[in-house]
């Protein structure tokens, strides 16, 4: 059965140690203290799959997986000692690349990586914003909002706009939806403002990533190895998890049922991985539960990169199949505790101490168990992880930077598109409403715009498309005047555009739109 090889184990290290890749969907865990070498043992996997054909998303954290897409070399100072290791497991080394495409949400190491607001959806935002269930709560109100107007919410500013319209209404609103307050709508507009302000912007527009373009092979048949620029996006860790977890989230929602294929369809790498779960809420960690229980039946394969076993939730670990697990230190109770603990899920091995050999494996050097036929979880075994084919640490700056402009989603994802979304729809609303002639006033005193709840829930609001794409406006009842005759049976956003177009008519309207709209005015 095919599978990618992973180091020698057993008595002089001689028995192989392989990754079937039958199983390689079913999941995995390579863990250890800093300096025990996870980045490289990361690095060999991705290598062994894009051999075998199946493309790889990794995540480089510490900048130093860029040497994936070069040769190793007979000159690097660890070449004599990968030589050796080579020679201990009987692994034929050969030099070599492999296909690699960079991306980086920013644009300045790789291709520009995006997402809409609208597919990222109010409960990962609400964990990227680090919001209470409160605020959560309004924001989903926003969403719905959203769709109900037919409102594409592209950006930021598009729902920065809708924020304001919700602040504005928060009284007919909550006749249907329950109470919105305006502290709270406060309170995310102002998390908003901090995301902007640590640059977390660049993440949503268009255009947006297309799932296939992480799913290519070259002309040789070999697996793509998407690298994702990291170390600068670890600077804001909810930022960075949020988003990892919304790529697998679409892979769940977007790929067919495949079943068990011979070989997964793609390979995801989650280094840092108990960023995603540091004071995550349960319907978040529900959430990942449920994407690891039923991704690997559409050929996606999850592995999680972490320091210690322990960062991972049981009903996370439980479903982790394939593992290498680096050395871990015991230097507390709590560490001793864990160490226990991690032991005890390996299947034993007869000739050694399983919570002994993770305590003193060296570098280089882990216990693996891997999958094996009929997914049974192997036997543990001390294992040396056999060296990189490509070279270990970061490409130069300049080859780096001619590789991103030679690769096809250069064209693709290199420029922004501002196409028309809320925002705009908005203002071109409040543009007509302005330049229509005042129609004469009825005699008799008029009701209040939102008077009535069941112009909030009754048909006044326009049936749209979802949050993310296109749609009608406030369409009226077709029994239901236009124009300003007909105001009190306006929409939510048809109202929401008048009081827009007013307080940008005014020089403290402009300051506060430019607080909320993140240099959409500029003094």
């Amino acid at each position: 059965m095919d599978g990618i090889f992973a180091g020698g184990g057993g008595e002089g290290y001689v028995l192989p140690q392989n990754l079937l890749l039958k199983y390689g969907n079913r999941h995995g865990l390579i863990a250890g203290a800093t300096g025990t070498g996870k980045t490289v043992t990361l690095q060999v996997l991705a290598e062994g799959f894009s051999a075998a054909g199946v493309p790889v998303f990794m995540a480089d954290v510490k900048g130093d997986l860029s040497g994936v897409g070069a040769p190793g070399s007979e000159t690097h100072k660890l070449h004599e000692a990968f030589k050796k290791r080579a020679e201990t497991i009987k692994y034929d080394l050969t030099y070599r690349q492999f296909p690699v495409c960079f991306w980086d949400i920013w644009g300045e190491l790789g291709h520009p990586i995006r997402a809409t607001v609208g597919e990222m959806g109010p409960l990962l935002l609400a964990r990227m914003l680090d919001l209470n269930e409160v605020q959560e709560g309004v924001l989903n109100v926003a969403f719905r909002l959203a769709d109900e107007e037919g409102l594409p919410v592209l950006d930021l500013k598009d729902l920065q706009a809708l924020l304001v319209f919700v602040a504005e209404h928060a009284e007919e609103i909550s006749r249907r939806y329950g109470l919105v307050a305006g502290t709270s709508v406060g309170a995310i507009q102002r998390q908003l403002l901090v995301l902007e302000n640590q640059g977390g912007s660049a993440i949503f527009g268009e255009p947006a990533l297309e799932l296939s373009d992480l799913m290519r092979v070259d002309a040789n048949g070999a697996g793509v190895i998407n690298v994702l620029a990291a170390s600068k996006l670890m600077l804001v860790p909810q930022l960075y998890a949020t988003f990892l977890l919304w790529l697998l989230s679409e892979l769940f929602e977007t790929l067919p049922e495949v079943g068990d294929p011979d070989r997964p369809k793609l390979v995801f790498f989650f280094d840092e991985a108990h960023l995603l779960f540091n004071d995550a809420p349960k319907a978040l960690i529900a959430k990942v539960e449920q994407v690891a229980r039923l991704i690997r039946s559409k050929g996606v394969g999850v592995y999680f990169i972490s320091q210690n076993p322990a960062d991972i939730p049981e009903v996370i670990l439980g479903q982790l199949g394939n593992r290498v697990q680096h050395a871990l230190r015991a230097f507390t109770p709590k560490d001793q505790k864990d160490l226990e603990k991690a032991s005890e899920t390996y299947r034993p091995n007869p000739r050694f101490d399983t919570a002994t050999a993770i305590r003193d494996v060296g570098t280089g050097e882990a216990v693996t168990s891997f999958l094996e036929d009929k997914g049974v979880p192997g036997i543990v075994e001390r294992t040396l992880i056999r060296p990189p084919q490509s070279q270990l640490g970061p490409i130069d700056a300049g080859v780096r930077a001619a590789m991103v402009a030679s690769s096809p989603m250069q064209a693709k994802y290199a420029k922004t598109v501002d196409r028309e979304s809320a925002y705009e729809r908005l203002q071109a609303r409040a543009a007509g409403e302005a330049a229509e002639p005042a129609a004469p006033q009825p005699e008799a005193p008029s009701a209040p715009v939102y008077s009535s709840a069941r112009r909030i829930g009754g048909g006044a609001i326009g049936g749209g498309s979802s949050y993310g794409g296109g749609g009608s406006v406030g369409a009226s009842s077709p029994s239901e005047p236009r124009g300003r005759a007909a105001s009190r049976s306006d929409s939510l956003g048809e109202a929401f555009a008048k009081s827009f177009a007013r307080q940008i008519g005014t020089q403290t309207g402009k300051a506060m739109v430019r607080g909320l709209l993140g240099g959409l005015f500029k003094r």
